[in-house]
């Protein structure tokens, strides 16, 4: 299989490198008669070389002339925050880009992305009608941006009409496993072990809600509301607080983080129960009624549905360095 990795100015330097590399590794653990089905990867990109986020330079293949792929990867690009993404997409090697994806997309070639070249997939237009996920504190503003696009931010990968899109930074690596799991679910699992890499089927376990309720003033005020009333919840009640109709509040809601108030206020049960799991020996009954459910086994289906992972392996991870303690608990919020 032909995979170009397509490079443009900016790019995230780890987002580039772990594809290849992962992508490196999968052909290197191919041996005797197998070997022969080894990827064919191309570093390539619109210019003679690309200079990196962290200002190294790329030597990079023509993307014109040669064998058409068969899939096309475009890592992220270094932007983090909504101004810098947006101003990306103005940039002349973008459009550029953008218009060589709808070519390669209209012959049939697979197009991938992951983090925000998620936003260069969508802003080309080969997301229209489609699904996608993107990097999760990104995506208000991808929703906001692209309305043809049913955005799953929960999801880790989104395969939708071949064009495949992933999560935020090192989804890079799940992006390149998953092209390596098309071929052979073998030797992806093989290639994921010699990494020492997990898999990883959502990112609600990483992703802060608060900070996605910060697009939005209206949002951010029901955010601050529902902490303080895990366990009594109203809707009628969130309205009341943030002054709104609770039609209002509903559509407010979905617009920003595209999803009822309800599915939020479980996304905050789930923040709040992670953080009680990983940093508390409380059973997971206790942590259920302090989250507003009568009983663990609701709890417990929940966090399953959100965030893929068991009890056991949602107490073993660990808590990043320098995390408040606090983060998480709803008693402590203002």
């Amino acid at each position: 299989m032909r995979i170009s990795v397509l490079v443009l100015d900016g790019v995230f330097d780890s987002g580039l490198a772990v594809v290849v590399d992962t992508l490196a590794m999968a052909n290197d653990l191919l041996e005797g008669p197998r070997r022969s089905s080894r990827n064919e990867v191309t570093v390539c990109g619109l210019r003679r070389t690309a200079t990196t986020q962290q200002g190294h330079k790329v030597p990079l293949a023509p993307v014109r002339g040669g064998p058409r792929p068969d899939v096309v990867v475009v890592p992220a690009l270094g932007c983090k925050t909504r101004e810098t993404v947006l101003a990306a997409l103005e940039r002349s090697d973008i459009r550029d880009a953008c218009e060589l994806l709808r070519a390669w997309r209209k012959a049939g070639v697979r197009v991938a992305g992951a983090c925000t070249a998620t936003f260069v997939l969508a802003h080309s237009g080969i997301l229209d009608g489609g699904r996608a996920t993107t990097t999760w504190w990104l995506s208000p503003l991808f929703r906001e941006r692209f309305p043809r696009v049913t955005l799953d931010e929960s999801r880790m990968i989104v395969d939708s009409s071949r064009v495949v899109t992933a999560g935020a930074a090192l989804a890079h690596v799940d992006l390149a496993l998953w092209l390596v799991r098309q071929r052979s679910p073998e030797l992806a699992h093989m290639t994921a072990r010699y990494l020492v890499f997990d898999a990883r089927p959502s990112q609600a376990a990483y992703s802060m809600p608060d900070h996605l309720a910060h697009a939005d003033p209206m949002v951010e005020r029901f955010e601050r509301w529902a902490r303080h009333h895990l366990t009594d919840f109203t809707l009628e009640g969130a309205a009341r607080h943030v002054g709104a109709s609770e039609r209002t509040l509903e559509r407010r809601t979905r617009a920003v983080l595209g999803k009822t108030p309800l599915s939020f206020v479980q996304d905050l049960r789930v923040e709040v129960a992670v953080f009680r799991l990983r940093t508390t020996k409380a059973s997971i009954e206790d942590i259920a009624a302090v989250v507003g459910y009568g009983d663990g086994v609701t709890l417990r289906t929940l966090l399953r549905k959100k965030t893929g992972r068991g009890i056991r392996e949602l107490r073993a991870l660990s808590v990043p360095p320098g995390e408040p303690q606090q983060r998480g608990d709803a008693s402590t919020r203002c």
